[in-house]
Parts: structure tokens; C-alpha cells; sequence
């Protein structure tokens, strides 16, 4: 039995998705905490009510700079490892991590990204795939490294870019392809079945790694 524990800023969506898929699938893990950077964070509601334990390392508790950035990491470290995880999850977690961080997850931290990295890294994804003409967008799933938006990828998902298309619709449509997808991913890892071979991520069973 696998320890996940999901990271969020916001409502956490995704973290939904993952919270039902693990239930209704009877996936070989259980989500053992749900943790924000901010108190407010919709998502913490939902899991309390599906009976996770949640907490909370404020950032602006900590300041700004390099060192307040370290402080903030070694807090919520402290805090994640408190829950034994084998995986940790990113769903909508809103801050750049340190290297020593992410390091001290390698191969056992997975995110997601709203593009088809590695195009549009960082901020307002659908947008700039609106504007750079492209016909297709899409969502990544891949494991944390220092880089930011990078790693070895998992899983993608692929939509079309419809004529007419603003931010909003082509975010609500690739949204619908993440939930299925995070999910899908998550309960490769807790199976056993994901390998990393260099930059690159195969599933062991052969199972198809886009989604469409």
C-alpha cells in the first residue's frame, strides 16, 4: 500500500480526480495527506471531507529571497515526510522549488503542466499556444527535476485549438483531459509499471501514454 500525499494552491482539481480515481479504482495506495501553501486553498475542504488529513505551510509566513524560499522548502519537507510518502504529488501547486527539494523527491514527484512541454514552460500556457497559431495544445505529465517544467515526461494529452478559441475554453477543454489523465499516471507509478529510461518514460505493460 502506497502513501501519496498531493500539493495545492487552489481548489485542486486534479487532486479531486486523483482523491476518486484511487477510491472507485481500489488502486494498491491511499492519499494520506493533502498539503497547501495556502490556508485558503478551496482543495483542503474536499479532503477533509473525504476524511485526509490536510495541512498547511504558509509561504508569506516565511518571506522572500533565497533563504526564506530554503526555509519555506525544509518546512514543508519536514511536514510531507511526517506522512511517509512514496509518491508526491503536484496538482496545481503554485511554487518554484528549490533544487535540494526536488532532489530529495527525484523519481517519486510527478506534476502537471498545462501545454505539451516542451513548449510554453511556465505561465499562461493556452494563451501563448493561441497566439503562436498552433492547432493542437494540450497537458504533460512528468517528473519533478530542478528545471522548471521539465523531466522525464509520463504521459500527455492532446486537444485541438478550435477557431475561435480564448484562453478560458481552451483551458476548460485541456482541463477535461487532465482529469483523466493525472489520474491514469498516478496509478502507473503506485503499480509499479512506469520505468525511466534517460528522458524518456515507458510503461512497463505497454499501455498507450497520450490521451486524446
Amino acid at each position: 500500500m502506497k502513501n501519496i500525499v498531493i500539493l495545492i494552491s487552489g481548489r485542486g482539481s486534479n487532486m479531486e480526480a486523483i482523491v476518486k480515481a484511487c477510491a472507485a479504482e481500489q488502486w494498491p495506495a491511499r492519499i494520506a495527506a493533502v498539503i497547501s501553501n495556502r490556508p485558503d486553498a478551496g482543495g483542503l475542504a474536499f479532503a477533509q471531507s473525504h476524511g485526509i488529513a490536510t495541512a498547511v505551510v504558509d509561504h508569506k509566513a516565511f518571506g522572500r529571497g533565497d533563504e526564506a524560499r530554503m526555509a519555506f522548502d525544509a518546512e514543508l519537507k519536514r511536514v510531507i515526510d511526517g506522512f511517509s510518502p512514496d509518491l508526491v504529488v503536484l496538482a496545481g501547486f503554485m511554487r518554484i522549488l528549490t533544487a535540494g527539494f526536488t532532489s530529495h523527491y527525484e523519481g517519486r514527484m510527478l506534476n502537471i503542466h498545462p501545454s505539451l512541454l516542451p513548449a510554453f514552460t511556465g505561465l499562461h500556457t493556452h494563451q501563448r499556444a493561441i497566439e503562436s497559431g498552433c492547432r493542437v495544445a494540450g497537458a504533460t505529465v512528468h517528473f519533478v527535476t530542478a528545471e522548471l517544467d521539465h523531466g522525464p515526461i509520463v504521459a500527455q494529452a492532446v486537444v485541438p485549438v478550435l477557431d475561435g478559441d480564448d484562453e478560458s475554453a481552451l483551458a476548460a477543454r485541456v482541463l477535461q483531459q487532465e482529469h483523466r489523465m493525472y489520474p491514469s499516471a498516478v496509478r502507473w507509478f503506485v503499480e509499479g509499471a512506469l520505468e525511466i529510461q534517460g528522458a524518456a518514460v515507458r510503461h512497463r505493460g505497454g499501455v498507450p501514454q497520450m490521451f486524446s
